[in-house]
């Protein structure tokens, strides 16, 4: 199937079934044993951004794209610490989702600003761009074309996560243990860090920090890289 259908699928089920999934998922109601522990690892990439952002004591100065912003789990607080944010997403329910939870913590405000927009149709100039767990929905070659893009809009920093390519991983993937059961989304791919340190490279940018988030049934390497 090629990429196009990928971005079919994604946006389709981000609006149906999808949406009610993660939506609950990306909450703080209940939810199922499997649904938590990715709840958590999606928490813990989240707090590991933020905090990388806050240690460099000028988050307030930054302008931001948060690309793949689902619900706003990373726009909001990142709002809230007084950086500018652009935040998008591919999936209206999501964005409709994003901008009422930020109303509820921040008041009727600008910031973060959000837009219902595929991530290659994304313009603008921004000191981070940031893409969390976006990724994985997608192949190789479509991720190459993405990120690429995504370094065209940073002026300096871009902050990246997805899940490695690894014999164990590929292994869980194979018999269907990635995303187990009523949990499962759509297909989720696997990359291999080489391949990703390959195109930030090809577009000027080179590894400043790296982090890993693992639990059960999350898994998901972060790297920020500067310009430069």
């Amino acid at each position: 199937m090629n990429a196009a259908d990928d971005k079919t699928i994604v946006r389709e089920y981000f609006n149906s079934t999808g949406f009610d999934r993660w939506k609950r998922i990306y909450g703080d109601g209940e939810v199922n044993k499997v649904q938590l522990d990715i709840r958590n690892g999606h928490q813990q990439t989240v707090d590991t951004v933020i905090g990388w952002l806050k240690a460099d004591n000028n988050l307030a100065e930054l302008s931001i794209c948060d690309a793949g912003c689902g619900v706003g789990s990373l726009s909001i607080p990142l709002a809230t610490e007084g950086a500018k944010v652009y935040a998008s997403d591919i999936s209206e329910k999501m964005v409709t989702e994003g901008k009422e939870r930020a109303l509820q913590t921040l008041g009727n405000n600008d910031n973060p600003t959000f837009a219902v927009q595929d991530l290659e149709s994304l313009s603008g100039s921004y000191h981070t761009v940031i893409c969390l767990d976006v990724l994985i929905h997608y192949p190789q070659e479509k991720a190459d074309e993405m990120i690429s893009h995504l370094c065209s809009l940073a002026q300096s920093r871009i902050i990246i996560s997805f899940a490695p390519k690894t014999c164990a991983l590929a292994l869980l993937k194979k018999i269907g243990s990635f995303f187990p059961g009523p949990s499962k989304t759509t297909r989720a791919y696997l990359h291999r860090e080489a391949d990703v340190l390959q195109i930030l490279q090809k577009n000027g940018f080179s590894v400043q920090r790296k982090s890993m988030t693992k639990t059960r049934f999350y898994f998901s390497r972060i790297l920020e890289a500067t310009r430069g």
